[in-house]
């Protein structure tokens, strides 16, 4: 059974950071490219970054400069720094494993974790 476990998120303050984990279960972790989804109230999902599996690093461009992206193979967990976090940042941040093969897709999601940047 797949799972991707999110953990991190929270209420924090403007200017803030927070760092959120994601742990994977069920998957070869390391073949998979991983990535950061957020959705905010009334809006559509979008990518935030992701990792493949050769550790390079996307992001949207409007955050690459205060959240970072990361992976730790050996304990199957993609991480998301977010640094100078704004109120626009609030949304519910889901963690994404994507892998495609010749023949087969695989894509899953976890839960969600909320973030509420507000004073």
């Amino acid at each position: 059974q797949v799972r991707l476990v999110e953990s991190g998120g929270g209420l924090v303050q403007p200017g803030g950071s927070l760092r959120l984990s994601c742990a994977a279960s069920g998957i070869d972790f390391s073949i998979y490219k991983m990535g950061w989804y957020r959705q905010a109230p009334g809006k559509q999902r979008e990518l935030v970054a992701n990792i493949p599996p050769d550790g390079t690093t996307n992001y949207a461009h409007s955050l690459k400069d205060r959240f970072t992206i990361s992976r730790d193979n050996a304990k199957r967990t993609v991480y998301l720094q977010m640094n100078s976090l704004n109120p626009d940042d609030t949304a519910v941040y889901y963690c994404n494993a994507y892998f495609w093969g010749l023949e087969s897709t695989y894509d899953y999601w976890g839960q969600g974790t909320q973030v509420t940047v507000s004073s």
